[in-house]
């Protein structure tokens, strides 16, 4: 006997079917329609104690725009960059990998006439970001390396050497590898502070100018290109917009306007400029309707470099490294631990604060959280999303560990309280560095552990052989696979060697 389907059944599976087809329609608008805007803000060489909220105590410099993003939003008090130079970090931030996988194994580039660090073909931020319907553009310092083709009436033999920041290509020069070619849609600024006054548009120089202008111009670029792509943010295209400031970085160039304000010196009136500089962007998101639909990150590449005159600061009651010791180009503290403010209204709780330990290379993993996206295996290898700490949903680390690189590439592995340094100095420039440490007869190893011993004064190493060894044992297995991250191996570019022992003299950039 054949049965005849029954219409009402028929009609409840359909009506089901077309519920559930609405239901998914909806929840895809509606993740469409809380995609943020992302302003990145990197200040150059900016002191972990150099913003007034991280070290009232003993921070002298006032930086109201950065207090107030702080009480707007989330203070990480963990955060750190890969490295404590400019280079490196620039590079993990962008792809989510730790530079030390790339050839980059020490050192920053020159800034000119470098292959790009970032192979063509990896997938970076921007790209990532691109795919999902974002505009992307970078206003302000690359050092990530390009190589460029000057005029036929330039000798590329006789460029100008003059002072810091003088050296940029002359114009008309064609940049080849850039950021338009990693990612950007967008390209406006530097390559980097010793070749500052070439200015750049996309893959061209399109001036030369004094580098004291140089912060200035970017300010002015970065508040104009939210205000013309403010329509279409709100229209549904947003925008992503990387601003890797020149400051507080040498040259160190305050302007007219600046010039005395801190009473500090030089470098404390930059630092308020550079603070200055935040607060017109954050202004321009307001006078534009955008602050509601935009996560605003702001962070450093690494800490307060010593050609900030730190001593002297330092008699002055300022201490741009706060409670932590050492300074740029370390591998103590002091060298990549950073300031890293977030705020997202209605999604980060104001005035909140976060114990997680997060990296720069963090941005990667976040940006596919926020958009629902899987990374590809050969993409983001040290990446791991942050989104639950800034939604304040986190319950427990988010992080394994993290992997430090100082300026002369030696080690350091951070799990926990825990702190592993492989060397016996500073690993850079603050003394002693591993030379002068080897003639004092220091062990080749470090161990500290923060959460007795903030300041990194005492090495345990020899009282916790199975600390040292857990730790070493998890640096070899991240080498060995390429990543950090769960996935599959993935190949670094080239031999990593943990235990130097010859590192270079004592110098200062």
């Amino acid at each position: 006997m054949n049965v005849l389907p029954c219409p009402r059944r028929h009609h409840a599976c359909a009506g089901a079917l077309l519920a559930a087809l609405f239901a998914v329609c909806a929840l895809t608008q509606a993740a469409e329609a809380v995609r943020p805007n992302i302003v990145y803000i990197l200040a150059d060489d900016l002191g972990y104690g150099d913003v007034q909220a991280l070290n009232p105590a003993r921070g002298k410099i006032k930086t109201p725009h950065l207090d107030r993003l702080a009480s707007q939003g989330m203070t990480f008090l963990d955060a750190h960059s890969g490295s404590s130079v400019c280079t490196p970090t620039r590079y993990g931030l962008l792809t989510g990998r730790y530079a030390w996988r790339s050839r980059l194994q020490k050192g920053v580039l020159d800034g000119t006439d470098d292959p790009p660090l970032i192979a063509e073909g990896r997938l970076t931020v921007p790209a990532l970001l691109k795919q999902h319907g974002y505009t992307t553009a970078a206003i302000g310092k690359w050092h990530l390396g390009f190589l460029s083709e000057r005029p036929a009436s330039n000798n590329a033999s006789a460029k100008k050497q003059g002072k810091m920041g003088e050296n940029g290509l002359p114009v008309g020069s064609r940049i080849i590898g850039g950021p338009i070619t990693r990612g950007f849609d967008y390209f406006w600024g530097c390559s980097n502070a010793r070749t500052m006054s070439g200015l750049i548009e996309n893959d061209r120089v399109i001036e030369n100018l004094p580098p004291i202008e140089m912060l200035p111009r970017l300010d002015r670029q970065a508040v104009n290109y939210i205000a013309t792509h403010a329509a279409a943010a709100k229209s549904g295209k947003p925008f992503f917009l990387y601003v890797p400031l020149t400051a507080p970085h040498t040259p160190i160039l305050p302007t007219k306007e600046w010039q005395g304000k801190s009473g500090l010196g030089a470098y404390g009136d930059f630092v308020m400029q550079t603070d200055a500089v935040v607060g017109d962007i954050l202004a321009a998101l307001e006078k534009n309707g955008l602050a509601g639909n935009t996560l605003v990150i702001f962070t450093a590449d690494n800490g307060c470099s010593p050609q900030a005159g730190t001593p002297d600061l330092e008699k002055q009651g300022h201490f741009a490294s706060a409670q932590f010791r050492g300074y740029k180009a370390d591998i103590w503290d002091g060298g990549h631990r950073v300031a890293f403010f977030a705020r997202w209204p209605g999604t980060i709780k104001a005035g909140s604060q976060s114990t997680q330990l997060i990296c720069h290379v963090d941005l990667m993993a976040t940006c596919a959280d926020l958009l629902g996206a899987k990374l590809p295996p050969n993409a983001g290898e040290d990446s791991v999303s942050i989104l639950p700490a800034l939604r304040g949903t986190d319950r427990a680390p988010l992080r394994e560990a993290v992997i430090h690189h100082s300026i002369h590439g030696m080690f350091s592995v951070r799990q926990g309280p825990w702190k592993l340094e492989f060397c016996p100095g500073s690993g850079g420039w603050a003394a002693p560095g591993d030379a002068e440490a080897r003639q004092k007869g220091l062990p080749e190893l470090q161990l500290y552990h923060l959460a007795n011993d903030i300041a990194e004064a005492k090495n345990v190493h020899a009282e916790n052989p199975a600390v040292v060894a857990s730790l070493r044992n998890l640096l070899d297995r991240y080498i060995a696979d390429g990543r950090s991250t769960p996935g599959p191996k993935q190949t670094n570019d080239v031999a990593i060697d943990v235990t130097k022992t010859s590192a270079p003299a004592r110098k200062k950039k």
